[in-house]
């Protein structure tokens, strides 16, 4: 897996990302050509006409992204408004959703297919309390399967960016950052320096509001936080709530994970449960009753899958705390890097599992990656392929 480091100004670091990933960023491009041609009806210059649409948005709350984005672009010798719709890839399959379903039978936009299909988990516990020192966390664990078209499995990265010399002296530099990402796209899963960790996963509901944060550009800003409570506030506040659909699970060492369910209209949080654990799949856990397409959100649930996946990475995560096996031992028993990734590597209901395989014609997107976050320790596991099958294990940390 290419792995590539990079430091400097905003447009520096996408000048090495761009330079470094060359062959990766022009294969992101051929894939989502076909993608966008397939899924939409858009030929390229329509796709990109749409991407414009985000510049002047963007101007006003993301300028530094846009920079990097920039970068990208002339370190891959491609033009700016082709990595830009990369960078806003979700929200331009998403807000063409949001169209009149009069106008779908001409361009192919209400047969949406299968998109990225991923199960998700946080969890946490704090040490016993104490009066001095203040209680440290004893774990906080973050993890995913992304699930995806294996087409585009050549076009992943691991992206390393260090930001230790990239402001002024005056002001406090961002984290370093480590994320899997395309090639192309300033962010994806990862974790920071800071003990910060974020993971996604896809919603498809209507509605698209591009004055506001594209979801892979949220996924940035979260990872440039120092706490999970800063991730939150950035997202929620900074950036005025993110243009479309997506779930951002964000967690960090001290404190654990919250669930953040997006929409063009809001931004809710999922809290922990109990045992200190978020869980999430592909659709809204938080959708009230009266909100529909009619007055503003309508969840579509597109996987008939997402539902029982969710059910199973509870019920598979709660075999962990009550000591595995099935057997009822002693409460309490924390998870570890280990029996997290026997989680993901579950099968129930293949080839629509938590561990999916492409089946085609009735599954088409597989995992590609498997990442588990120790955020204590500042480090994550990641292996490539379907976890009972991966080609390569990789270790970040910091």
């Amino acid at each position: 897996m290419l792995e590539i480091r990079c430091s400097g100004t905003p447009h520096e670091i996408g000048l090495a990302h761009g330079q470094q990933a060359r062959t990766q960023v022009l294969g992101s491009l051929t894939f989502y050509r076909q993608q966008f041609q397939e899924t939409c009806g858009l030929d390229w210059p329509a796709v990109r006409a749409e991407a414009e649409r985000y510049v002047a948005p963007l101007t006003r709350i993301a300028p530094r992204h846009l920079d990097e984005i920039r970068g990208i672009a002339e370190g891959s010798g491609v033009e700016f408004l082709d990595v830009l719709a990369l960078n806003v890839r979700t929200e331009i399959t998403f807000g063409l959703f949001t169209d009149d379903a009069s106008s779908s039978s001409a361009t192919g936009l209400g047969a949406m297919p299968e998109s990225d299909g991923c199960t998700s988990l946080s969890w946490f516990a704090a040490a016993a309390a104490q009066t001095d020192p203040p209680p440290s966390p004893s774990f906080s664990y973050l993890a995913q399967n992304w699930d995806w078209m294996p087409a585009q499995r050549p076009n992943l990265i691991i992206l390393h960016i260090d930001h230790t010399s990239s402001s002024s002296p005056a002001s406090q530099p961002l984290p370093n950052i480590a994320t899997v990402t395309e090639a192309g796209l300033l962010a994806k899963t990862g974790l920071n320096s800071s003990g910060v960790g974020v993971c996604l996963n896809a919603l498809r509901c209507r509605g698209v509001d591009r004055r506001k944060l594209p979801i892979h550009l949220a996924l940035r800003r979260a990872l440039e936080s120092r706490s999970r409570f800063d991730a939150v506030r950035a997202l929620r506040e900074e950036a005025g709530g993110l243009a479309g659909c997506g779930h951002i699970l964000v967690a960090d060492a001290a404190t654990g994970g919250a669930g953040l369910e997006c929409t063009s209209r809001w931004v809710r949080e999922l809290g922990m449960d109990g045992a200190g654990r978020v869980h999430h799949t592909n659709h809204l856990l938080l959708l009230r009753d009266n909100e529909d397409g009619k007055r503003g959100v309508e969840d579509t649930t597109w996987l008939a899958d997402s539902r029982p996946r969710l059910a199973r990475v509870k019920e598979l995560t709660a075999g962990i705390a009550a000591g595995g096996g099935g057997q009822q031992k002693e409460k309490g028993v924390a998870p570890s890097t280990e029996s997290l990734f026997e989680v993901f590597k579950d099968e129930q209901g293949y080839p629509a599992s938590i561990n999916r395989r492409q089946n085609l014609p009735q599954v088409k997107i597989e995992t590609l990656f498997t990442i588990v976050m120790n955020l204590v320790a500042r480090r994550a596991q990641v292996t490539f392929g379907r976890p009972t099958e991966f080609t390569e294990k990789t270790l970040l940390s910091f």
